[in-house]
Formats: C-alpha cells, structure tokens, sequence
C-alpha cells in the first residue's frame, strides 16, 4: 500500500481523491454562505448551530487534513511533473490540447492559498479568539458574524480581493473537476466531454456564487 501511493498513480490518486472532497465542501459552504441574504438572524443562527454542532467540529479537523494533503501532494506532483519535462515548463506548447488552468494550476493552487490565509486571519483566528461582536439572537447571546463578513465587505480592497480569487477558484475547479475524474478512471470516450461540461457548469455557479455575496453587499452599502 505505501509503494502504490507513494508512487506516480498514488500521489496522483491521492491528489484526485482530496480535491473532489475538497470540492463538495465548496458547495456546502456556499449554501452556508448564501444564508447572508436572509439577514443577520438567520446567518447567525445557522453560524451557531454549526459552532456547536458536534459532528462539525468532527469534520473541520478532517478537512483541514484533506487541505493540507491536498496541497502537499498537489505541489509534488506539479514539481515532479516540471522536472520531468525536457523543456521548461513555461515553454510548453499551449495547442496540444491544454488550457491556461492546467498548465498553471500550481500557481493557481498558490493564489488561493494566499487568499485563504488573508480570509481565515480576517473571520475564523478572530473568532477564534474571541474578538467578535456579540448579538442577541432569540434570547442567546452569540457570536455576530454577520456583523463581521458584511463590515469587511463594505471594504472595496477586499471586495475585490475577494472575487479576483474566486475567479481563480473558478479556473482551479474547472479543470481539477475533470482532471480528478479522470485519475479516478471514470472519464471515457462517450463520458469525456459530459464530465468537461459538468465541471464546467459547476465551477461557474460556485464562483459566481461566492462572488456574488460580496458584491451586493458592498453595493448595497455603497450604493447611496
């Protein structure tokens, strides 16, 4: 078991298997995320019940590690896959096929991972350490973290920090989608394309999605 995974096809697996996971979680924090538009009540009703769900903070720990793996493994392949090639890897041949996203998905991997070390300093380490503002909600006291995410949208740096990410989440997805599919041997000839399309449509909602939650949020604020 750990010849096969520390070979090619088993860091490759592993990289598939991590990053598929890492994107169902994308989708489910998104629904989270979308709550914003119901209002301060709402959102932190469903940021509490979450807090203090048990089978959450069972699961944070573990995407953490799939993160991580993620990561890890992803920048090895990518440099192994680099050393590997007989010429410089930006002297590649961009008509065999390939698209900007895959042949630039480590340096994708990296603009996002900078971006989630800005937005976990500026909400979770906070929160964290109990340096957040606190609301009544139904009688409780707790955590206002709507107050929180919709004050630093009404910051236009980080506004547009924010979607230049998800515009690089977007191209991340649409090709990790696919290229895990494929490592996983589930990407056929009669299949090949519905999985491009699928990965495709999927990147799209979830970008624009995220994306959408700080720009009305800012425009409302700065609208007039």
């Amino acid at each position: 078991m750990s010849t096969f995974l520390g070979a090619s096809i088993g860091r490759k697996l592993i990289v598939a298997v991590s990053g598929l996971f890492l994107i169902l979680f994308l989708a489910v924090h998104l629904v989270v995320n979308l709550t914003l538009l119901a209002g301060q009540e709402t959102y932190n009703m469903v940021a509490h019940w979450m807090g203090t769900n048990p089978a959450v903070s069972v699961i944070q720990p573990v995407l953490t590690v799939g993160l991580l793996v993620h990561i890890g493994y992803s920048a090895y392949v990518s440099l192994s896959n680099w050393r590997a090639r007989p010429q410089p890897y930006y002297w590649s041949d961009p008509a065999g096929g390939s698209t900007w996203a895959s042949r630039n998905m480590l340096l994708l991997g990296g603009l996002i991972l900078a971006f989630l070390v800005l937005h976990i300093s500026s909400f979770s380490i906070r929160v964290k350490l109990g340096d957040a503002p606190m609301a009544d909600i139904g009688g409780v006291m707790t955590k206002d973290l709507y107050a929180m995410v919709t004050a630093r949208f009404e910051l236009g740096w980080y506004v547009l920090t924010y979607v230049v990410a998800m515009f690089f989440l977007g191209l991340h997805l649409a090709h990790g989608f696919h290229s895990g599919i494929q490592t996983l041997g589930l990407s056929d000839g009669t299949w090949r394309n519905r999985w491009v399309l699928l990965g495709t449509g999927y990147s799209i909602v979830i970008a624009a999605g995220y994306m959408l939650l700080p720009i009305y949020f800012f425009l409302r604020t700065h609208s007039g």
